[in-house]
């Protein structure tokens, strides 16, 4: 069965990540006439920032810390439109072992879309993590990375157009040392495997699904899809 939208905790429909940064990464600048719209005639009314820590150690002396992002904004109109589009995954890694966590879906909008950078995340079990966009059984990279280098947004390996029914994939693969499983979660001591897909519309508005999560392994993998001409050692390997 295909990958569906299964976290409907998510309300993916409501809103939207449009910005992530971790590991000491540099600023993301977006292409000449690129811009995300927010506010009136938006379906995204608010700006809300999260900071994710991974150690607080620091603070329980009483310390504080000052942290944030900086945004260009204008009030000219753009007529490229930039979206994220987000893979992941749920799931688990069994202990001692080497595990894919993968998620695939199609395009279901009838827009084209011109991806120009990627962005990865796992936790500290993330060895490669790999996106793909399918077009008639073929496997096109967009981005491969290790996920524990700086995790900007990178420009994408690919200069084509994504649109209709075609189908995105990506794949985070994990290596445990751990005595026991570990789950996807939002702690340090869990895991998650996403892939950013960063991209403009011309005179449209972006996607209106905005994720794409699988149940993850042991319930899901791409061979569930039927997917076929799959870069298994590639996908894998930097």
């Amino acid at each position: 069965m295909e990958t569906k939208k299964v976290f409907d905790l998510f309300l993916y429909n409501a809103w939207s990540i449009i910005y992530a940064w971790a590991r000491d990464a540099p600023a993301l600048i977006l292409p000449d006439g690129v811009g995300f719209k927010v506010g009136k005639g938006s379906l995204l009314k608010y700006l809300v920032l999260q900071v994710h820590y991974a150690h607080i150690d620091q603070f329980k002396d009483g310390s504080t810390d000052d942290s944030g992002i900086t945004l260009h904004i204008t009030k000219q109109p753009l007529t490229k439109l930039a979206g994220v589009y987000v893979l992941g995954t749920g799931g688990g890694i069994p202990p001692n072992s080497i595990e894919n966590m993968e998620s695939s879906c199609k395009i279901s909008e009838n827009k084209t879309l011109y991806p120009f950078a990627y962005r990865v995340h796992t936790h500290s079990l993330g060895k490669v993590v790999s996106g793909y966009v399918i077009k008639n059984n073929e496997w096109i990279e967009l981005g491969k990375r290790d996920p524990l280098t700086p995790q900007m947004f990178y420009n994408i390996n690919y200069n084509g157009t994504i649109t209709y029914g075609d189908r995105l994939a990506a794949r985070c693969t994990m290596k445990s040392e751990r005595d026991k499983w570990t789950y996807v979660g939002t702690t340090n001591n869990d895991e998650m495997c996403n892939f950013y897909l960063m991209y403009y519309v011309t005179d449209d508005e972006p996607l209106y699904d905005k994720f794409c999560f699988s149940m993850g392994p042991p319930r899901y993998y791409w061979r569930k899809d039927g997917l076929i001409n799959i870069p298994d050692s590639e996908a894998s390997a930097l």
